[in-house]
């Protein structure tokens, strides 16, 4: 079943140009000329249930845009979303009811309540019953910890103690689909270890259907499969994580230690540096494999030691940012 299906998208706000210099702002005293821009231009994809999917792009590229439109905050210029079989616009409580967001540097908890208290008032916003809510945050508990810090004051919690509370409070009403806007933002090693454990079992345990929007890729790498990349309003890549990195960056490095500085040149690979008795290849899997590459060099002088390197995450966003 679809959790998610976007046909075609479209936002475009009206703003106003502003002209340079001083001329400029004295004459747009008086005249404001607006143009056109497109924060999401035409995109479509579909999130099946229970699937945890990477939604990134630089600053700018229209991911809030559109996280805003599939939840209902921002009315699309065009196009058509569905969540749950369910228009956000036209059925707009009963979608919010299927809903969890977390905003990593923006909370949803009273400030001025203890943590417990939060959670009570949450509770009756979305008119959860007490068998259901109790049960709710035992499985919380089971998963992050939360009864021992539920008396602290919201104020008083650590920002990795108040994310953990986010995500209690996101998910008090069992909602099908969660939005997290990085939730890992700021957070040591031990936070960022206890939230992407949260995703993992949160998913696993309700088959909850997640989307990360994330500038970490830590957290693409521990938690997503599926990567949906987005830049100035349109999907540039959408796909299996692993076929994306095998496809956009097919090169591989072989890093050779030899037993002194004599070295080997190969016609299908590249030497991109070498430092005393250590030289670094580059080639395309395509062409060659690695232990291919190894045995061709092996065969002429004896090797110490050898590693492959492989792409990393970064490689494909950097190469897909950059539209190569």
């Amino acid at each position: 079943m679809e959790a998610i299906k976007v046909e075609n998208l479209v936002k475009e706000y009206r703003i106003a140009k502003k002209d340079k210099g001083l001329g400029g702002a004295f004459k747009n005293l008086f005249v404001r000329e607006k143009v056109l821009v497109r924060a999401v231009n035409d995109i479509s994809f579909t999130i099946p249930e229970g699937e945890i999917v990477a939604f990134i792009g630089p600053n700018g590229a229209g991911k809030s845009t559109t996280v805003k439109m599939i939840s209902g905050i921002l009315t699309p210029t065009s196009g058509r979303v569905l969540v749950n079989g369910m228009d956000p616009q036209k059925e707009r409580i009963k979608v919010v009811q299927n809903l969890g967001v977390v905003f990593g540097q923006r909370t949803q908890l009273n400030w001025d309540l203890r943590l417990g208290e939060s959670f009570e008032l949450m509770k009756h916003i979305y008119q959860i019953d007490e068998e259901k809510y109790q049960e709710n945050l035992k499985v919380m508990d089971e998963i992050l910890g939360i009864f021992s810090i539920i008396d602290i004051p919201v104020r008083q919690l650590s920002l990795g103690q108040r994310m953990r509370g986010d995500l209690v409070a996101a998910m008090l009403h069992s909602p099908s689909v969660l939005f997290l806007d990085e939730p890992t933002i700021g957070l040591d090693v031990d936070g960022k270890y206890a939230i992407r454990k949260f995703i993992k079992e949160i998913n696993r345990v309700k088959n909850t259907t997640i989307i990360l929007t994330t500038h970490d890729l830590g957290d693409i790498e521990e938690l997503c499969k599926r990567l949906i990349i987005i830049n100035k309003g349109k999907i540039i890549e959408d796909g299996v994580l692993e076929e994306l990195i095998d496809r956009i960056a097919p090169d591989k490095n072989l890093v050779v230690e030899y037993f002194d500085e004599h070295y080997v040149k190969h016609d299908k690979a590249e030497i991109i540096s070498r430092q005393g008795n250590i030289v670094t290849y580059r080639f395309c899997k395509d062409t060659i494999t690695g232990a291919q590459l190894l045995c061709d060099i092996s065969e002429q002088i004896k090797v110490k030691d050898a590693t492959i390197e492989e792409a990393k995450i970064d490689d494909i966003i950097r190469i897909a940012y950059s539209g190569r």
